[in-house]
């Protein structure tokens, strides 16, 4: 029986209308609520039905037909329907702690709405809130409750004009004044201003923002996060010595403000150093429970890494959005056939599902990655708010990063590349404003660049993966890791004496044969990767010109395979379990086998060209 709304005569999955693509869904091998069920659970697809449903029939949320919003108009009605989201109070604060999937899912159905809303609002919750809650204590509490209420709007102030990637190069400065008990923040010169905040061109009235902290004697502490009051809740204009604004008209999502600012020796009380990873007592004596300073900037950049586990869940809702389009449109679309009177909906080509079927695979295989990435992500941040120092702990986070650092590349541009094809499948039609596959694709844009350039990213889970088989090499340490995401490599020399042992097509229909490949080849390029590196120091190169002359061959490609690996292997492992209904077994099956195969078939030439030297005579592992 299916399941229906409590209060509600309408049933969860209500029918579609008999229409075009009847003869398509009434032809299906399983049952469209039976998979939805179990990839979702009845109780989100409850939950995202009611968010729907709230938007649906509310006037504010109608999309004005015809009318194109001005700049202003669009940000005025944006920070509108920011407002009207908290009063349904879809998310409370409890929510985020007890069923923290629901944040995911929320996220996902305000951006198929609309990601400037979606960004918005999770900018000044998830990640202004966030930040506070992660990296403050109990005196700082009192701002989470304002977020909430939005006494308060908040950003995230991090990137600066002349530093984003480099972190630790942040020129902001935070010096400590022990007559006052205040820190000085304060922007040097133009290339300190912060940049590209989103809510700060604005909205914001309070900011996350990151300095060096400076203590009494001139020592430096690093990088550090202070909460500062920007503009003034009730009037917007900035407050003393702030200087701030917009950024302009972007290439996409223009809904959200992005700003900068410029510090001019402006006093904070020294309670506004968020302080649960590093603090200054008032007489100006540091403190920190960290004795690392990398792992405390870890542990306050942690941020980051939800930043980027979030944009991986977005460019999957657009890579989702623009599939389902691009299929229903191919579905319907009539061109030729086998005689002049019969035409035939351009999805029975070959071509069209070439071009598309692999991307709607690849929707369903990172969209499960992105949410079990999510959840891994939330027992990190509770170890962390409960005080686990375990070198567990620590491991685990360094694995996170290293999955969110490949993730989000991966992600973005697998969305990227799969809109602008959705598009051009759509012929003509594709290019018409009113599809959203031209909004879609701006919108995602700035998924590749934002918290991290995309190439810039792989190179912190290649050097991830080339210090783990350092360690085994130099002392003989375990390759292992407490998701398990390496556990392979401890095999590595056996996995690469193994060779591809397939004799038919059927024999690649299940996912487990090309899961062996990619283990195979991120084993060689991690292999490649290692002997580039030793080789280059070896010719007299220094650490940071080895490693850089080791960027695009392998370790671009290294992280990038392991990535598709983690993908491929997660989803397999999903859809194999004995948890799957059996109406849905082969359907999984395929959608599986056909990602796993597919992002294979990128390495064709790596894979060739590996057979071959791994192949020659008196050829052997040098990397030991």
């Amino acid at each position: 029986m299916v399941p229906t709304l409590e209060g509600s005569p309408d049933p969860l999955f209500p029918d579609f209308p008999r229409g075009p693509l009847h003869a398509y869904r009434a032809r299906a091998s399983f049952s469209w609520k039976e998979l939805s069920l179990f990839l979702e659970g009845e109780d989100m697809l409850r939950y995202k039905k009611s968010i729907f449903s709230a938007l649906e029939s509310d006037p504010l949320f109608a999309r004005p037909h015809g009318a194109h919003l001005s700049l202003e108009k669009y940000r005025e009605l944006n920070f509108l329907r920011c407002r009207r989201i908290f009063e349904y109070d879809f998310l409370s604060a409890e929510d985020m702690f007890r069923s923290p999937l629901k944040v995911l899912m929320f996220s996902n159905c305000l951006g198929m709405y609309d990601w400037s809303l979606a960004t918005k609002y999770f900018l000044h919750t998830m990640v202004f809130g966030s930040a506070i809650y992660n990296s403050g204590s109990e005196r700082h509490f009192e701002y989470i409750q304002k977020v909430f209420s939005m006494e308060i709007f908040g950003c995230f102030a991090l990137t600066e004009v002349s530093h984003g990637s480099n972190t630790k190069a942040i020129r902001t400065t935070a010096h400590y004044d022990p007559a006052t008990e205040e820190f000085i923040i304060h922007s040097p010169d133009f290339e300190a201003a912060k940049f590209w905040v989103g809510n700060m061109g604005k909205t914001a009235t309070h900011a996350v923002v990151f300095a060096q902290l400076y203590v009494p004697g001139g020592q430096c502490h690093g990088l550090h996060p202070f909460v500062v009051q920007i503009r003034d809740p009730k009037t917007l204009l900035p407050m003393p010595g702030v200087m701030v604004g917009d950024m302009g008209k972007k290439l996409g999502q223009n809904g959200l403000d992005n700003g900068f600012a410029m510090f001019h020796q402006v006093r904070i009380p020294r309670q506004n150093l968020l302080n649960r990873n590093g603090d200054v007592t008032p007489d100006g004596t540091y403190l920190s429970p960290f004795k690392d300073v990398r792992e405390r900037l870890g542990a306050s950049l942690g941020s980051l890494s939800l930043g980027r586990v979030s944009i991986i869940g977005m460019s999957i809702v657009n890579l989702q959005l623009a599939v389902s389009i691009a299929l229903r449109f191919s579905a319907t679309r009539r061109q030729f056939g086998p005689t002049q009177e019969e035409e035939i909906p351009v999805l029975e080509y070959q071509l069209q599902q070439w071009r598309l079927l692999p991307y709607l695979a690849a929707a369903y295989a990172l969209y499960h990655f992105s949410k079990s990435l999510f959840l891994d992500l939330v027992e990190q941040q509770q170890g962390l708010l409960g005080g686990d120092r375990s070198a567990r702990q620590a491991e685990l986070g360094h694995e996170i990063h290293a999955l969110a650092s490949a993730g989000k590349p991966l992600a973005s541009w697998t969305a990227q590349q799969g809109i602008q094809e959705c598009r051009e499948a759509c012929g003509g039609h594709g290019y018409l404003a009113m599809n959203r596959l031209g909004v879609l694709r701006d919108d995602n844009d700035p998924n590749c660049t934002y918290e991290g350039d995309n190439n810039v990213l792989l190179l912190q889970t290649s050097n991830y993966l080339l210090g783990l088989l350092a360690r085994r090499f130099q002392g003989g340490a375990r390759l292992q890791s407490p998701l398990r995401t390496v556990d392979f490599l401890e095999a590595y020399p056996d996995i690469l004496g193994q060779r591809f042992t397939g004799s038919s097509f059927a024999d690649c229909l299940d996912s487990a044969v090309p899961l062996a490949a990619y283990k195979w080849l991120v084993c060689y390029l991690l292999r490649e990767s290692y002997q580039k590196l030793i080789q280059e120091k070896r010719s007299g190169s220094n650490d940071f010109e080895a490693r850089n002359n080791c960027q695009v061959y392998y370790c671009r490609s290294l992280a990038l395979a392991f990535m598709e690996l983690t993908v491929v292997q997660r989803f397999h492992e999903h859809t194999h379990q004995p948890g799957v209904p059996p109406s849905l077994r082969a359907v999984l099956g395929r959608l599986s086998a056909l990602y796993a195969l597919w992002s294979l078939s990128r390495h064709t030439a790596v894979l060739y060209q590996a057979e071959r030297r791994c192949s020659c005579p008196g050829r052997r592992d040098r990397s030991s």
